[in-house]
C-alpha cells in the first residue's frame, strides 16, 4: 500500500525539481538567455502580462537578447519595465526592436549570482523534504504493519536522496556555468 503512496508522490518530486530548473533559467550568466526576460511583467493595455506573451524574444549572438514587440506601440513600455527590473540590463531601443547587450560579469557578481543560486538550490531541497514529510505522514496514517511502515520510510528516504541528489547536480552544472568566464 505504501509503494502506491511513494509512487503518486513521484509527480510532486519531479515538479520541484522541474520548477528549480525554471528558476535557474532567470539566473543570469556571462550568457544571454530568453529565460532572462520572459516572465518579465509588462503593462500591457492596463493589464500585466509576461514580456513573452507581447513580443518575439530571441538570442542571435551568446551576449544579445532582441526583443520585436507584437505592436510596436510597446516599444517604450517594454523598455520601462526592463530597466525598472532587477536585472541590471540597459535595452537601446531602435524604434523597431530592443536589444540588450549582456555585459561580462564581473568576479564579485558572479559570486553574487551563485550565492541566488545556492537559495534556490536550498529552496528546491526544503520543497522535497516537504513533500517527503507529507508523504511520510500518509504514510503513517495507513492501517499496515510497523515493519510495512518502516520500509516505507526507507524507500521514501532513498527516492528523497534522489532527488536531492538531482538538484545538487544542476546546482553544480549551473554554478561552473556562472563562474565559467
Amino acid at each position: 500500500m505504501y509503494k502506491e503512496i511513494i509512487e503518486k508522490s513521484k509527480v510532486n518530486f519531479e515538479k520541484s525539481v522541474t520548477h528549480f530548473k525554471e528558476n535557474l533559467g532567470k539566473v543570469r550568466t556571462g550568457r544571454a538567455s530568453t529565460a532572462m526576460v520572459d516572465d518579465l511583467m509588462v503593462d500591457y493595455y492596463g493589464s500585466r502580462s509576461p514580456l513573452k506573451q507581447v513580443a518575439s524574444v530571441s538570442v542571435p549572438e551568446p551576449r544579445m537578447i532582441v526583443i520585436s514587440p507584437w505592436d510596436k506601440s510597446t516599444l517604450a513600455i517594454i523598455e520601462k519595465a526592463i530597466k525598472e527590473s532587477d536585472l541590471g540590463l540597459n535595452p537601446m531601443n531602435d524604434g523597431q526592436i530592443i536589444r540588450i547587450n549582456i555585459p561580462a560579469l564581473t568576479e564579485e557578481r558572479r559570486k553574487e549570482f551563485v550565492k541566488v543560486l545556492n537559495q534556490e538550490a536550498e529552496g528546491a531541497r526544503v520543497a522535497v523534504r516537504k513533500l517527503r514529510e507529507d508523504v511520510w505522514d500518509e504514510i503513517q496514517a495507513l492501517t499496515i504493519g510497523e515493519d510495512d511502515k518502516f520500509q516505507g520510510k526507507e524507500k521514501l528516504q532513498k527516492m528523497v536522496e534522489e532527488y536531492n541528489a538531482m538538484i545538487e547536480e544542476v546546482r553544480k552544472k549551473k554554478e561552473a556555468e556562472i563562474m565559467q568566464v
